[in-house]
């Protein structure tokens, strides 16, 4: 059995330990909030211009974007969003399970993956894959802001008109509720045909000025931004909320520990106690 001092050496230790998870637990509960705003605020928008998009689509105009376009895969981007940080339990490890499953079946087919990265996790992921990383994006903080967003963006939209890849797809963690993240991954280009089917309000059309062509490629462009931006924002809810859960269970663990150390303290006390008393009788015993 350990000496009582070693016990209260590691008893300190956990409470240390518990002091830091603690006050973590509470920081991530109140940029959890902010960040839940922030995404509800964004949904709205999203759904709006996914319907916008959806009804361009089927709209009958002469023009056709290749955003719309449905190509053979034979090369395709990705768009991998995570945290810069850990601590958050399993949110990291579950969308980069789900993409290393993609990945393993894009190899099967032979088609070839380029990535963008958006987080410092999956960075680091895909460098240790081997994927060709055309574009990252690190440090954004605690708000996404676009402007930083779209610099490695434009990389693979710029891939996808010039026919170097003929899908960009995205992977992210959607915000469910504080309890509960579910891990994404879904396609941006082309158009997918089951969202645009859901998105879509049959008999609309659009009166377009000044000319179709521009309002609909500007407009693409802003939806694709706008899906990103989504994107991160509710990967930013994710994480704070895992966070906050991944804290208060370690807490609650650090005060289980404690516990169980100062009983084993206290035994560790006792016995000695004991013992010292056993030796007083012995040698009074003995005189």
């Amino acid at each position: 059995m350990p000496s009582g001092k070693e016990i209260r050496n590691k008893i300190k230790s956990v409470e240390n330990t518990r002091k830091i998870t603690k006050a973590m637990e509470m920081v991530a509960a109140s940029k959890m909030r902010k960040a839940q705003e922030r995404m509800r605020a964004s949904r709205p928008y999203g759904e709006k211009i996914r319907r916008v998009a959806a009804n361009l689509s089927n709209a009958l105009t002469e023009y056709k974007h290749p955003f719309l376009d449905q190509r053979e895969q034979k090369s395709v981007g990705l768009v991998l969003v995570t945290s810069d940080k850990g601590l958050c339990g399993g949110l990291n490890s579950n969308v980069l399970r789900l993409v290393l499953s993609k990945m393993k079946d894009f190899d099967a087919r032979g088609v070839k993956l380029q990535a963008t990265c958006i987080g410092n996790k999956g960075f680091g992921f895909m460098q240790r894959a081997g994927v060709n990383t055309v574009s990252h994006v690190i440090g954004l903080g605690d708000t996404p802001h676009l402007e930083k967003l779209i610099g490695a963006l434009k990389v693979q939209l710029d891939a996808y008109m010039n026919g170097e890849i003929d899908a960009l797809y995205i992977g992210y963690t959607r915000f469910i509720n504080t309890m509960k993240q579910e891990p994404v991954f879904e396609q941006l280009l082309p158009l997918a045909s089951e969202t645009v089917k859901s998105a879509h309000q049959p008999g609309w059309d659009y009166v377009y000025e000044p000319e179709a062509e521009a309002v609909i490629d500007d407009l693409l462009i802003r939806y694709i931004e706008a899906l990103i931006y989504q994107a991160v924002a509710e990967n930013m809810a994710s994480e704070q909320s895992a966070r906050m859960v991944a804290m208060k269970s370690a807490s609650d663990n650090a005060k289980n520990v404690i516990g169980e150390l100062k009983l084993v303290y206290n035994k560790a006390r006792q016995a000695a106690i004991t013992k010292e008393l056993s030796e007083i009788v012995s040698g009074a015993a003995a005189v």
